[in-house]
């Protein structure tokens, strides 16, 4: 049997995770989330996830680092953050971004841990 199940969501009332994260559409296999963020968010500790991310800045500037490399995130650029690879953010300037994730991230705790 196949899922025809149609999904719409409005950021203006999306479930928000514990990070600050609005969760958008999600399917089975993959997840969208927005985030919009104040400079001097910075993730306390590198961490590393059991899902894929790939991500598209829509404003603003953040600092990923990931693996010892540092990248500038600016407007208009995409980023990829492999399964299990450890990074952190540091937001430098107000930021807003898409990220997709897969599996989804909200589903069974991933994001928590």
């Amino acid at each position: 049997m196949n899922d025809t199940t149609i999904k719409k969501v409005d950021a203006a009332h999306s479930p928000q995770g514990s990070m600050g994260q609005k969760y958008l559409a999600s399917g089975v296999s993959l997840s969208m989330r927005l985030w919009e963020e104040e400079p001097g968010s910075v993730d306390p500790q590198p961490m590393s996830r059991d899902y894929e991310v790939v991500g598209y800045v829509i404003k603003g500037t953040a600092e990923l680092e990931l693996e010892g490399q540092k990248l500038l995130l600016n407007p208009g650029e995409s980023w990829l953050v492999p399964k299990h690879a450890v990074h952190r953010y540091q937001i430098l300037e107000p930021f807003v971004a898409v990220e997709a994730t897969a599996p989804p991230a909200q589903v069974h705790d991933r994001d928590s841990k």
